[in-house]
């Protein structure tokens, strides 16, 4: 039965008259860690190995030198480079990088002999982050040859001369532009041209010039800037801003191509549509502007006049002469995420995030498939995202993939094709909803009718970045937390399976604070508040009413990092912190009652579940729970270390059965605490 909503409380009124001290004390111990728990291990948890979660060559990159295709891998280990030879449609060759978790930035030189390749990394690892592979020598591995002070490399380019110039970021610091020299060696920076920018993702060098492509396609809002372009001229070493007027709307430059005599720019966008401008290089003044059909435009190639691009609805042609754009058609599949698009021959290479090479006729349409797998391409684990469990299935979210795990035959997983991520999920009366980035919605499967995921709802796309997802059976509604990379703060979805309705709540935290996690009880929506950004508030908890969309309540809490996960078990709230912080709220009186410090087994991120009347909480390192009465933490899988991207992930099924990784493994936890 459904318990009516607690009276409206002032927005910005911390608790109920008289709870004050109790949640500055209570706040005070989790900045300070004075109330420390000291984690035992406990005995009596089965754990059932239940194979790899996801199995695939996941990419992220790729470019075309003479007729094969370099493609580079995406959160695998070791981080690698494939060589996709296109008469014969084989992989031919290989080489293992083994730096960071993901290979962006492909280049090639002029002469086609060296491969370039720019490495992502989860934090700094202080070794290389730049590669360079001997195309005439396939056999001998790539070398690391220096790396950037930007922990990322998001877009290399090489000029005339073959220098080669880096773009990229780190979270907390404006990106600067890099040079590697081939002649001495060396890495140099060339300053920052935009001091409020979050990342750059785009160069483009001709023999004089490099243009260097920024905005804040992540960490967005605030004072961050908006799209920008600037020219460094080679020998002055200067920067000049050079972004037409109509592209500073935009949160970011996506990408950069030199076709010859013209500087081609798209944007990625947020609230309208991405641009493409065409700029004449010998007057940069000189330009036109072209809106495009979709939210992004990438992967430029040309042909001739037309230029060929990646967008949200597959593949488009730009003239340059009509300044018009028309939709490619081909007979193939759904492409899906594009991470590869070059012209030759008459033909588009398109390398998929799905894991294939499509080859398409760009006069009739036709069009040939390649999976990269059965062509010997290397699959393995890939570290993972979301969960979802009931009786026959569990699901576990990827890159441009979900496997689905038979529990009937243990060991073997069926990929399904979803574009982007799928942050997290939950299973409804045998459905599988997942919240997908980037600005995907929500997708469904119900295996027993389809054979592919499929989009259910979409929302703004600027709440881009599903990140924790509920189900609310007094409403009926799916609620999904999500942050908005370009414009700050984030949202509330709500979903209804049975009717289809949805909602989209913007910024019920604030404008600074994204929906990290979200927890349901009686019909009120429990929101956790994350601030990526270096300044203003983070850890607020908000009470909210998903249905009429109204704020009942909230606790602000001074924490240094955010919240990181939220459950519900009774009338008490469960919390964790981005930094180990746990606290307990109990919902009756709205006031933290207990707080402890769990960096030692929670450094970080952190999910947590509600399971057989008892939450338990994973983190990178362990799989831990709470006494229901005393709070107390005990292990129960220490040493779990699950092969996350971005951030873990635990979830129970019906039986109460415990589904999250362990390596890469998908594993089932039958835990017996003793309560």
């Amino acid at each position: 039965m459904r318990q009516p909503p607690l009276p409206p409380v002032g927005r910005r009124q911390l608790l109920l008259a008289g709870g004050a001290v109790g949640l500055a004390a209570a706040s005070a111990s989790l900045l300070t860690g004075q109330a420390h728990a000291s984690p035992t291990r406990t005995r009596g948890a089965t754990i059932t190995d239940l194979g790899p979660a996801i199995e695939q060559f996941a990419l992220m990159s790729a470019v075309l030198v003479g007729d094969t295709v370099y493609i580079g891998s995406r959160n695998l280990s070791p981080t690698r480079l494939i060589a996709f030879h296109l008469p014969t449609r084989k992989v031919v060759s290989r080489t293992d990088l083994g730096t960071g978790h993901s290979v962006q930035a492909l280049a090639a030189d002029p002469t086609g002999r060296y491969l370039y390749a720019g490495v992502l990394t989860k934090a700094d690892e202080g070794r290389p982050n730049l590669f360079r592979w001997d195309l005439r020598s396939p056999d001998e591995a790539a070398v690391g040859i220096g790396r950037t002070e930007d922990r990322d490399v998001r877009e290399l380019a090489v000029a005339p001369d073959g220098t080669v110039y880096a773009v990229g970021g780190v979270p907390g610091k404006a990106p600067a532009l890099w040079r590697y020299d081939p002649g001495t060696g060396k890495v140099t920076g060339l300053g920052v041209p935009d001091p409020k920018a979050t990342l750059a993702r785009a160069v483009a060098a001709t023999d004089t010039t490099v243009f260097f492509g920024a905005g804040s396609v992540l960490g967005g809002g605030g004072g961050a800037s908006r799209a920008s372009l600037y020219a460094y001229d080679r020998a002055a070493g200067t920067f000049t801003d050079i972004t037409p007027p109509e592209l500073k709307k935009d949160p970011s430059i996506r990408e950069l191509a030199v076709f010859g005599d013209r500087l081609v720019v798209s944007t990625s966008a947020s609230t309208g549509r991405a641009q493409l401008a065409v700029m004449d290089l010998a007057d940069l003044t000189s330009f036109s502007v072209t809106p495009t059909d979709g939210t992004v435009a990438k992967n430029l190639t040309s042909d001739g006049d037309l230029v060929h691009f990646a967008g949200d609805a597959g593949l488009s042609s730009y003239s340059m002469a009509t300044r018009t754009i028309t939709p490619l058609a081909y007979d193939g599949p759904d492409l899906g995420e594009i991470w590869g698009l070059d012209h030759t021959d008459g033909a588009l290479v398109v390398v998929s995030g799905y894991g294939f090479v499509g080859e398409i006729d760009t006069a009739s349409g036709a069009s040939v498939i390649t999976e990269l797998g059965p062509a010997g391409a290397p699959v393995s684990p890939q570290t993972a995202m979301g969960i979802a469990a009931e009786g026959r299935y569990v699901y576990v979210g990827g890159n441009n993939v979900v496997a689905r795990h038979d529990l009937r035959r243990p060991g073997k997983a069926a990929n399904l094709r979803a574009p982007g991520e799928a942050k997290d999920a939950e299973v409804l009366d045998g459905v599988l909803y997942t919240g997908q980035y980037n600005a995907q919605g929500i997708w469904a499967y119900d295996p027993a009718d389809d054979e592919q995921p499929h989009q259910v709802a979409r929302f703004p796309s600027e709440q881009n970045r599903p990140l924790d997802l509920c189900y609310d059976a007094v409403n009926e509604l799916m609620l999904v937390g999500v942050q908005s990379d370009t414009e700050g703060g984030g949202s509330l979805w709500t979903y209804a399976p049975k009717t289809g309705e949805k909602s989209a709540f913007v910024d019920p935290v604030d404008e600074t604070q994204l929906v990290r996690a979200v927890a349901t009880r009686d019909g009120v929506a429990y929101l956790g508040g994350d601030n990526p950004t270096t300044k203003g508030p983070r850890g607020t908890l908000v009470a909210f009413d998903p249905v009429a969309g109204r704020e009942h309540w909230r606790v602000d809490l001074p924490l240094s990092t955010g919240v990181a996960a939220l459950a519900v078990r009774g009338r008490h709230l469960y919390g964790l912190t981005r930094s180990g912080g746990f606290f307990v709220v109990d919902l009756t009186i709205r006031r933290v009652i207990h707080t402890a410090d769990l960096h030692d087994i929670c450094p970080g991120f952190a999910a947590m579940v509600t399971s057989g009347g008892v939450v338990y909480g994973v983190s990178d390192t362990t799989l831990f729970r709470f006494h229901p009465k005393t709070f107390a933490v005990s292990t129960v899988v220490p040493g779990i270390n699950g092969a996350w991207y971005s951030g873990p992930h635990v979830n129970a099924d019906s039986r109460g059965r415990l589904y999250t990784l362990r390596g890469h493994h998908l594993v089932r936890i039958e835990d017996r605490p003793e309560v």
